[in-house]
């Protein structure tokens, strides 16, 4: 049987590939298939997430996170609308709780002003319980533009106007090997081998593995971070009525434990950041000799974690305590206990890491003439998807000629 041709092969069924290859047929390109490891779409990142529509407070003017996500947040707000997708546009609040934190907050708001973002309030602690009236704290700012949305639900309609646009999506193919041609790259997937002209890589926990399977040096390695979560038990989910987040530490690429109120009602709470010995290692428990061996050989690591062994110890204290886990909320909302906390689920945070130590912030994308790889795509990754995917396409179009 002859080899099935694809002009484009997108690696990865996360919302970023997605909406890659739904730019990509917007565009006009032919012959582009999605290839997704795991029996359905969105089984990673995407379906592991908080579901925060990011509003863009965070993000240095000049980086590709905010230019990204202040259009991505727009964009995925009308499509939301316009394909009836369950979303909600509540605002949060940053709060300070202590006067070091002030500078940081005063940091945030020009961010945000910079960043163009409409409605912002700083409130003293009468303003924060009028918003939330369970919270305290000396300071906070009011983002109103920020909100909560089903991003499962918004990869399944990319996906089908993948389909509807001539694209295909084939799940259960994993790709384990490529091997370069002079007009393209043949792939070995354990959903049968196919050739691809151009290959666009939005792997995710898995993106430097397939950069170096298809000859480009990422320049970075994936460690992964496991983010646990519990939820407040229903009885008490009136303690929060929308989002509450701390004010960030500034030298850490995390936001900090915060109470995140879901599309469906419940309220998270977390997460908390922890070295997973597994890509994939949603539990505890999870372990991959692979995985735990590509992370503790990797000098990069050992330099990040000289600088970061006092905050990582914290948070594998906190992991393992719900006590400590519930003493970070309270310093917010007073009246939680660690008896309102039920299990939660968990996420893992592909953060690249460079061959010094440092944790990529902003996102990465390297390319040569016949592949385009996304090396570092987390928060607000989900919220900028459309303008990622609008970026991607551009420069397929640049590079590839489509």
């Amino acid at each position: 049987m002859a080899q099935e041709r694809f002009d484009i092969a997108i690696v990865g069924g996360g919302i970023v590939g997605l909406a890659s290859a739904l730019a990509l047929v917007r565009e006009g390109a032919n012959k582009v298939v999605v290839l997704e490891a795991e029996g359905a779409i969105a089984r990673h990142q995407t379906g592991h997430n908080s579901g925060v529509l990011h509003s863009g407070l965070y993000y240095h003017p000049d980086s590709y996170k905010a230019k990204n996500c202040v259009k991505g947040r727009s964009d995925l707000v009308a499509f939301c609308e316009e394909h009836e997708i369950a979303h909600e546009i509540c605002g949060k609040l940053v709060i300070a709780t202590d006067p070091q934190e002030i500078p940081r907050l005063d940091e945030l708001e020009r961010r945000g002003r910079a960043n163009g973002l409409l409605g912002m309030e700083r409130l003293g602690p009468d303003g924060i319980r009028d918003h939330e009236p369970h919270a305290t704290g000396i300071d906070a700012l009011w983002v109103p533009e920020t909100g909560i949305v089903d991003f499962v639900a918004v990869a399944r309609a990319y996906s089908r106007l993948v389909t509807e646009g001539g694209g295909e999506i084939r799940v259960d193919h994993r790709v384990s090997a490529m091997k370069r041609e002079a007009s393209g790259l043949n792939l070995e997937t354990s959903g049968g081998d196919l050739f691809t002209s151009r290959l666009i890589n939005c792997g995710g926990l898995q993106c430097d593995r397939v950069a170096r399977m298809a000859g480009v040096d990422p320049g970075v390695r994936i460690v992964p971070f496991r983010g646990e979560y519990f939820e407040l038990a229903a009885e008490r989910r009136s303690l929060v009525r929308n989002l509450i987040y701390p004010v960030p530490d500034p030298r850490f690429p995390f936001l900090g434990v915060h109470l995140t109120r879901g599309i469906g009602g419940e309220v998270e709470a977390g997460p908390n950041a922890v070295l997973a010995l597994r890509r994939e290692g949603y539990e505890r428990l999870s372990f991959s000799l692979r995985d735990t061996l590509d992370t503790l050989l990797f000098p990069g690591f050992w330099r990040m974690a000289g600088r970061f062994w006092k905050i990582g110890l914290e948070e594998m204290r906190r992991s393992g305590s719900r006590r400590l886990f519930a003493a970070s909320l309270q310093r917010f909302v007073p009246e939680i206990r660690a008896e309102d906390l039920t299990g939660g689920g968990a996420g893992v945070r592909a953060q690249a890491v460079d061959p010094t130590g440092k944790l990529l912030d902003d996102f990465h994308i390297v390319e040569d003439d016949r592949s385009i790889h996304v090396l570092n795509a987390p928060s607000p990754a989900a919220t900028s998807s459309l303008s990622i995917g609008q970026e991607i396409a551009g420069r397929a179009k640049r590079s590839f000629g489509i």
